[in-house]
């Protein structure tokens, strides 16, 4: 029986590059109907066909454009979502020729109250949109996601400190089918190949561990997308010799390797706050903490709860209870992997919060992070 391949998309900063694209040529042309327009991803470094919608002037100077999310083979919330671009056109004689705001649907952060369009996102934008203007020309783009707002409150986006929309966030211009049947195989692969090329290799659940790890100066080639699916890939990785793992991870996914759980998606598994509850009580928390613990709506309010009753009380409960969950963490997946395989491989663990700040790296861990940086 033939394996079908599952399809890649595009991610959100494409469609919303494709939508300005096609309004600033609206404006600079009076082109009233387009099929599509050609993005460069940049990374990586080919050219997409992008459909659009519609596009239209909505007075002299400004036109908008609209094309709809395709992630492709992906359970992806943003299958078929509306992507807007408003582009006014005007002269640039100082400060940046390329204005990009976040309107309706795109996320804000609570610290700073940006909106929350990552470097890619920027650099798309700016690289395609740049070309397409003159020396004097200067635009001011506004994105809009209309469903952003409601599809929000199905995301963790607020774990991370993003509110009342959608990330435009991303490395690459390709949304891989993550949570799609046979991506597992797609990921054993580039295990495979990365595999050939160093012994210590880091495992990233999602974007923003990905995002993190780079700036930290880890080299991009060394790192693993896993999504959730860590036990079959550190099962892979000893069956491919590597030699040691560095999980690095949101705490809130992460912490759940502790109890054994190796998927990590919150519809098959989700025991954070008994996890976190039952470390807290072994480490001699009083019990009336451990339940305000337990009735945390998340792990990153729990996660506040113990640095409040640290600051208080000049304690380390932060530091002690994901101290000991970050060891749990690297025995229990250095235990998974000799399972499987009858191989002894080092696994270390670093934490993350919301702030993408680290919260806690494992003995283990600091060395390997240590050593690759």
């Amino acid at each position: 029986m033939t394996k079908t391949q599952p399809v890649s998309g595009y991610t959100l900063p494409v469609f919303a590059c494709a939508a300005a694209l096609a309004a600033l040529r609206c404006l600079r042309e009076g082109i009233q109907s387009l099929e599509s327009v050609s993005i460069n991803l940049l990374e990586p470094q080919i050219t997409a066909e992008i459909p659009i919608e519609q596009v239209s002037v909505l007075k002299t100077g400004t036109a908008l454009g609209v094309t709809r999310s395709d992630p492709g083979d992906n359970l992806d919330l943003t299958r078929n979502t509306p992507v807007w671009a408003m582009v006014e056109l005007g002269n640039w004689e100082e400060g940046e020729q390329i204005v990009i705001l976040g309107g309706e649907g795109i996320g804000r952060h609570t610290v700073g109250g940006g909106a929350a369009i990552y470097d890619y996102a920027m650099r798309l934008l700016r690289s395609n949109l740049s070309r397409e203007l003159s020396p004097s020309e200067k635009i001011t783009v506004t994105l809009i996601l209309p469903s952003g707002r409601q599809l929000a409150t199905r995301t963790s986006n607020e774990a991370f400190g993003v509110v009342e929309g959608l990330s435009l966030l991303g490395t690459t211009g390709i949304s891989q089918p993550l949570s799609a049947p046979g991506q597992l195989e797609v990921y054993r692969e580039q295990l495979q190949q990365k595999a050939e090329l160093f012994d210590c290799l880091v495992f990233c659940i999602g974007e923003n561990g990905l995002d993190l790890a780079r700036q930290l100066g880890i080299n991009p080639d060394r790192l693993v997308k896993t999504a959730n699916w860590l036990g079959p890939l550190l099962v892979e990785a000893g069956y491919q010799g590597v030699q040691s793992i560095l999980l690095f991870g949101y705490h809130g996914k992460l912490m759940k390797l502790a109890a054994g759980i190796f998927h990590t998606h919150h519809h098959l598994a989700d025991g954070r706050r008994e996890i976190l509850t039952a470390y807290c009580a072994k480490a001699g928390m009083p019990a009336d903490a451990c339940s305000a613990i337990f009735a945390a709506a998340t792990a990153e309010e729990a996660l506040g709860q113990l640095r409040a009753l640290d600051a208080e009380f000049g304690s380390n409960w932060v530091d002690r209870i994901y101290g000991d969950i970050a060891r749990q963490i690297d025995l229990r997946s250095s235990d998974c992997i000799f399972t499987h395989t009858n191989l002894h491989i080092p696994v270390g663990s670093v934490m993350f919060g919301r702030d993408r700040k680290i919260i806690v790296k494992s003995d283990i861990g600091d060395t390997f992070l240590t050593q690759i940086c």
